[in-house]
């Protein structure tokens, strides 16, 4: 069995941001060479969520306003997190959205259903970020 890791860094310029990584994830794949295995890609940071779903706009702003009514940023005081640190929303955040998400490789593919992409959500960021690809099979 082969396997591959690699971490993809990203700069992250606002508070919260979903970013489409895959095609950064797909690259991983090609350069590890494995055609039938699975990946898992997850975030280095407990304030940051991987998923998947659909890279529609509309969609990511229901994602930013349904996190916001669940843990909002503001008032920070409202979260006993925040002791010298303003991110106990983000924190929040990250839970309901998921660490990693796994996915099949089949013939050297992503083993997506329709519309799948694979997303990077960060929830506290203006700084620079990580995430990990691990890829094992043959």
């Amino acid at each position: 069995m082969k396997s591959y890791r690699k971490e993809l860094w990203f700069d992250i310029t606002n508070r919260r941001e979903l970013r489409n990584i895959t095609p950064q994830i797909e690259a991983c794949l090609r350069d590890s060479g494995i055609q039938e295995g699975l990946l898992l890609c997850n975030a280095m940071h407990i304030t940051a969520s991987v998923f998947i779903n659909d890279d529609e706009s509309g969609l990511h702003q229901d994602f930013e306003d349904w996190l916001e009514g669940l843990a909002p940023e503001k008032p920070h005081s409202r979260y006993r997190h925040n002791v010298g640190e303003d991110n106990g929303d983000a924190h929040l955040k990250r839970t309901v959205m998921g660490r990693e998400v796994v996915v099949a490789i089949t013939e050297g593919q992503l083993d997506f259903g329709p519309w799948e992409q694979i997303f990077y959500g960060e929830f506290d960021g203006k700084r620079r970020k990580r995430v990990l690809v691990k890829i094992v099979g043959e």
